[in-house]
């Protein structure tokens, strides 16, 4: 019997999430599976990813092959990199609090105010629509008298 380590997904039409999970190789992608090992959720900013390293490990080393979508989570958790033998990736990306945001807001505005162009058009403007406009005056004006 084929294992896979792949994604079993939940939820409704276009908010998906997924969990990861080990299963027979010739199941339904929703279909029953031998262990759920973590969760995936992309619609979530920064996307959530939960991974029981234990396990995942352990599936791995009894020839669990993971699918495309999990072996590119697995190398952003650490854990293929792990198994490989391979030096552990950089760590994921950690939500901001509201002072980290606040922080980068400060900074935005103070870039702003060394701004030497603030306020001015880059382009000129149009000599069409000032002409339009002194035309929609004049028959207005012949037609009051």
């Amino acid at each position: 019997m084929a294992v896979k380590i792949k994604l079993k997904r939940l939820g409704k039409i276009r908010s998906p999430h997924y969990r990861i999970v080990v299963a027979d190789s010739r199941t339904r992608r929703d279909g029953r599976a031998i262990e759920e090992i973590g969760l995936y959720h992309p619609t979530y900013n920064p996307s959530r990813i939960e991974v029981d390293s234990e396990r995942a490990q352990y599936w791995l080393s009894v020839g669990a092959q993971p699918t495309e979508p999990v072996l590119a989570i697995l190398k952003l958790t650490g854990d293929w990199q792990k198994h490989k033998g391979l030096p552990a990736p950089k760590p994921l990306l950690v939500p901001a609090t509201k002072e980290d945001k606040r922080r980068s807001f400060d900074d935005f505005a103070k870039a702003l105010e060394g701004d030497e162009n603030k306020g001015e058009a880059i382009t000129q403007k149009a000599k069409k629509s000032e002409k339009k406009a002194d035309e929609a005056e004049a028959p207005a004006e012949s037609t009051e008298a």
